[in-house]
């Protein structure tokens, strides 16, 4: 007889079947408390299923030298968050692995850019926020922001990861929110953008 539950290879425990069948189910995040001091390390889909579990992540925005940030649209086969335009980067890095480390790798895997087109990637913010997204899950992170700037704008985007990209004014974008609502932004991007232009 078949049923719909397996183990959860990361628990040991019954798990339904898109728990075992998604790609995100052979990867880890790193569950931290609210002052993002690492607890254990998760399996990546249960801690954005059900009421989750708190975790650490990144955002990363990267600019031109004229002021421009990239957005970049997070692919139609994306889980959760799918077709909404975010920026640039969004990812958790691995158990050990350090925001900065993660960020540098995210960048290439997805965008194609190098740590030779940018030298002034640094960390500038960190937030905890939750949101729920359809019924299809939700991020419960504690996020922080990374910055560097691209002295080469050169891209060769993944078209697994990435929809679609802009540059666009990042000052004109907080401030003209109606011209640009249709873009559907990322929560995480918008918390980022509004704490860095309002603080």
């Amino acid at each position: 007889m078949s049923t719909d539950t397996d183990l959860d290879p990361a628990t040991g425990s019954e798990a339904s079947a898109e728990t075992t069948e998604h790609e995100n189910a052979a990867q880890q995040v790193v569950a931290v408390d609210s002052e993002d001091n690492e607890q254990e390390v998760v399996n990546r889909l249960k801690a954005h299923t059900g009421d989750g579990i708190r975790h650490r992540a990144f955002t990363v925005l990267v600019f031109d030298r004229d002021d421009n940030v990239l957005l970049a649209q997070r692919s139609p086969d994306k889980r959760l968050w799918d077709t909404h335009w975010d920026g640039t980067v969004a990812s958790h890095p691995d158990p050990g692995q350090s925001q900065e480390e993660a960020t540098r790798e995210r960048l290439e895997e997805e965008l194609g850019v190098t740590p030779d087109q940018y030298d002034d990637l640094r960390i500038t913010d960190k937030f905890e926020y939750k949101r729920y997204y359809l019924d299809e899950g939700l991020e419960w992170e504690v996020c922080a922001v990374l910055k560097c700037t691209l002295s080469d704008r050169t891209l060769d985007p993944d078209p697994a990861e990435v929809g679609g990209w802009m540059w666009v004014p990042y000052e004109h974008l907080w401030n003209n929110q109606r011209l640009y609502r249709q873009l559907r932004l990322c929560p995480w991007f918008e918390m980022a953008m509004r704490r860095d232009l309002t603080e």
